[in-house]
């Protein structure tokens, strides 16, 4: 059963989602911009551990709270470990009162039609099992499009959908994120038939399923609108794709009922030198500066 408080929460609550949720190919590139330099550490196991300790100084700075912060996405190891001797999950909903979310996909397979495909998920009901018995409320998983191939994004959408109704069997929300390149040659084209195909899903759910969507701030303001007000939706959320944060949340700002979930946007100016003051400050400014994108519109 979906968390009823947490649902509430997720639906209508003000402010966004921050993404925390850098995996193994990506977490090297997130600590650099930090400031830790692959040389500085030693095998996955301390790399991780350098990005668990940023990840708990972001969750307990005094700006991450549910008043703007309403949900964090996590990475797996991220779920399975401790923030000030409280499990992750449970710290974030009783001591901030952020909603967990968990990033469930392995990735991406090679490129086709245009698009990549998430690798198969062998494990996903086993995982989906431990999220559940730790307070997770709902997953997380991306595919990637980078052309307006009309085959390529049907095959994206039919798959977000099959692992979501698998999500949903558990009793969790999904967020379906099908992400369409900033730097597509055919980015508008690609959102066309991207919501099309959404849509289509979206009408084959059985009363009560519901998900959510992690999408790319589209080329036309409120474009996505009619998936936002769809009756199995429960919010639609932005990533920011590559674009700087300002410019991210400039282009966020146009799309109503559209909230921020952010990943590289969010961290993009703390430095693992800072000293907590001015680290708890940077974060602070960013958090505001996300949260005003997401609920005052333009």
């Amino acid at each position: 059963m979906v968390d009823a408080k947490m649902l509430n929460k997720i639906s209508s609550a003000p402010g966004f989602i921050a993404a925390l949720d850098q995996s193994g190919g990506s977490t090297p590139g997130a600590l650099r911009l930090y400031g830790i330099a692959e040389t500085d550490y030693k095998g996955d196991e301390e790399m991780f551990g350098l990005m668990h300790a940023m990840r708990v100084r972001i969750m307990t700075a005094p700006a991450f709270t549910g008043e703007k912060v309403i949900g964090a996405i996590l990475f797996e190891r991220t779920m399975d470990g401790d923030v000030e001797g409280q499990p992750v999950p449970s710290y974030l909903w009783e001591k901030r009162g952020t909603v967990p979310f968990l990033k469930v996909d392995k990735g991406l397979l090679a490129e086709e039609n245009g698009v990549q495909l998430m690798k198969p998920m062998p494990d996903l009901d086993a995982l989906l099992s431990r999220a559940v018995k730790k307070g997770i409320f709902g997953t997380k998983m991306r595919s990637v499009i980078a052309n307006a191939d009309k085959a390529g994004i049907a095959a994206v959408v039919a798959q977000q959908f099959e692992v979501a109704r698998q999500i949903i069997g558990h009793g969790l929300v999904p967020i379906i994120e099908p992400e369409v390149s900033i730097k597509s040659p055919t980015k508008a084209e690609a959102e066309a038939i991207l919501r099309d195909e959404i849509a289509a899903q979206l009408d084959k759910l059985p009363a009560g399923d519901n998900v959510m969507l992690k999408l790319t701030i589209p080329t036309v303001a409120d474009f996505y609108a009619p998936l936002i007000a769809h009756k199995s939706v429960v919010r639609v959320v932005a990533l920011s794709g590559g674009y700087t944060r300002a410019d991210a949340c400039e282009k966020l700002s146009h799309n109503h009922g559209m909230i921020a979930s952010f990943s590289r946007a969010l961290t993009e100016n703390l430095r693992v030198s800072m000293s907590d003051a001015d680290f708890d400050a940077s974060l602070g400014e960013t958090i505001d500066e996300i949260y005003a994108a997401s609920v005052n519109k333009a």
